[in-house]
C-alpha cells in the first residue's frame, strides 16, 4: 500500500529525517509532536501549556491527513514525570470526547524542557 509523507503548513520543519504526518490507504500516522510553535521553539509554561501546544500539533497533522481529532483511534503519550499525569490528562478532554480512543501515557526520558511528546493514529470511518 503507497504512503503519502505530508508537512502540514504552520508545523516547524522537523530537524532529524521523518515525516510528521504519513497517510496510508484510510490511515493517518503521525509522529511524535512536542510542545514547538510554528517557529519551531518550545512553548513556555508546564505540562497544561505543552499538552495543548502539542495536542494543537497532532490536530494540524490529523488534519492535513484529511481527518479530524474524532478519527483519531488511538493515542501514545510520553511524559517526562508521570506525576504530570493529572494537568495532561486535564488538558487531554479538551481534544478529545467519549468515546475516547485507546491510549498509552508512560513516562520516558524527553530531551531537556520536553514535558510530554503525543502521537496519534487516526483512521477514515
Amino acid at each position: 500500500m503507497a504512503r503519502n509523507a505530508i508537512q502540514p503548513d504552520g508545523l516547524a520543519v522537523p530537524k532529524p529525517p521523518y515525516s510528521p504526518v504519513v497517510v496510508s490507504g484510510d490511515t493517518v500516522y503521525t509522529a511524535g509532536q512536542i510542545a514547538n510553535g510554528p517557529d519551531g521553539n518550545l512553548v513556555e509554561g508546564g505540562i497544561e501549556e505543552q499538552t495543548r501546544q502539542a495536542l494543537e500539533n497532532v490536530r494540524t497533522c490529523v488534519e492535513a491527513g484529511g481527518l479530524t481529532m474524532a478519527d483519531v483511534v488511538k493515542v501514545n503519550a510520553y511524559l517526562a514525570d508521570v506525576a504530570d499525569f493529572p494537568g495532561y490528562n486535564q488538558v487531554y478532554v479538551e481534544f478529545f470526547d467519549a468515546p475516547y480512543p485507546a491510549r498509552t501515557s508512560v513516562q520516558a526520558g524527553l530531551p531537556a524542557g520536553v514535558l510530554v511528546e503525543i502521537e496519534a493514529v487516526a483512521r477514515r470511518s
